[in-house]
């Protein structure tokens, strides 16, 4: 029975849990629940701290799990990244008062204040500058004002939360954290599968299905707008001057596609959700 850690609570969650239910698994309907079997799928789920998945698979307890790149960075768990899942996007920057630091060598010798000390201890190894970090488990934006730190490292979205503390983002990106499937590196069939499911969830979700009728001496024009994945499939119509075509079209394009198929002559226009796919 293949073992997953999935988030139990926190951002990543309630998406997770989703996903997991859109590629046909059975998850706990009891939010209380900590572990809960799936014989269909031959399955056991196991909810835990975003934090602690990337441990509990790197020791091999569990198969695989869900979590965020950050979380598995600054783990230094021995677990593998398998997959990115298209969601829970951040960004890691570092951040000071306003005209403190300019580069990331000025960091030299300075407090760092963070709750990825792991991530971004690996971070300034690598471009060998050496500060002290101060570990905080959150609100590090106050960590300057209240003086245990010179200089903050954490998640940012807009940058607001930082500018009310009196923060300004310096230096480069840290890193672009994603939620990702993750593996203990331990050969399973049933690791295969999920993946597989996984995939075709995010391919249902980035694209949808399209079909038009298209008169043929403007096929080649119409088909070019959509090429489909490997090729679009043309069927006869009971008119022999027209034909059906139907083609994946990627789902933040499909209005515009949709545009450019009715200037070529296309008709019949309809566009259809992916439930699943596989590839």
């Amino acid at each position: 029975m293949l073992k997953i850690a999935v988030p139990n609570k926190g951002s990543l969650s309630e998406t997770a849990a989703q996903m997991l239910a859109e590629a046909g698994y059975h998850g706990r309907r009891d939010p209380r629940e900590l572990v809960t079997q799936d014989p269909r799928n031959n399955v056991e789920f196991f909810y835990l701290r975003p934090r602690d998945i990337a441990t509990y698979v790197g020791s091999g307890a569990l198969d695989v799990g869900i979590t965020g790149r950050d979380l598995l960075l600054d783990s230094e768990s021995p677990a593998a990244e398998v997959a990115e899942l298209d969601f829970g996007e951040s960004t890691f920057r570092f951040a000071a008062p306003g005209g403190q630091f300019d580069s990331l060598d000025q960091l030299q010798g300075r407090r760092v204040a963070t709750s990825y000390p792991g991530l971004v201890g690996a971070f300034l190894a690598k471009t060998n500058v050496t500060a002290t970090l101060v570990k905080l488990d959150g609100a590090v934006e106050s960590a300057v004002r209240l003086g245990v730190a010179d200089a903050v490292a954490d998640v940012v979205s807009t940058g607001s939360t930082l500018r009310k503390a009196g923060l300004e983002i310096f230096g480069p990106v840290i890193l672009q954290s994603t939620a990702v499937l993750i593996s203990s590196g331990v050969q399973n069939p049933g690791a295969d599968t999920l993946l597989r499911r996984l995939q075709g969830v995010l391919v249902a979700r980035q694209y949808v299905l399209m079909d038009y009728d298209v008169p043929r001496v403007h096929l080649d024009a119409a088909t070019a707008v959509t090429p489909g994945i490997e090729s679009p499939t043309i069927s006869p119509l009971a008119d022999p001057d027209w034909v059906a075509v139907r083609a994946m079209v990627p789902r933040t394009e499909m209005n515009l596609v949709m545009d450019s198929l009715w200037e070529v002559g296309a008709r019949a226009i309809l566009v259809s959700p992916i439930h699943a796919a596989r590839l």
